[in-house]
């Protein structure tokens, strides 16, 4: 099981990751995607990354709108596991022209 991060490598890890914020136990981003068939792509990349990582985000999509919400539960917290994953998403929604 990976260790949680304190509040202070939890503040420096989101420093590299400046369209994230933290709530509580989780880190959270909005992309919004240039339609909803593209949307549905990032999360299917987002799926395989996610599926080659073994950690897992929420994902609420509205339109084309998504939410990715990332955790830990194994840890009960936020992880390095987190903002690994948090970085290739912003990668993926990147390569998608989602912003």
């Amino acid at each position: 099981m990976a260790d949680t991060l304190d509040d202070t490598a939890v503040a420096g890890r989101l420093r590299d990751l400046p369209a994230w914020t933290r709530d509580g136990d989780t880190i959270r981003r909005q992309v919004k995607a240039p339609s909803f068939p593209a949307g549905i792509d990032v999360v299917t990349d987002v799926a395989r990354a996610a599926e080659d990582a073994d950690h897992h985000p929420d994902i609420d999509i509205r339109w084309r709108t998504l939410t990715f919400t990332l955790t830990t539960h194994s840890a009960g917290g936020l992880t390095g596991k987190d903002f690994d994953l948090a970085a290739e998403i912003d990668a993926i929604a990147a390569r998608h022209g989602a912003g």
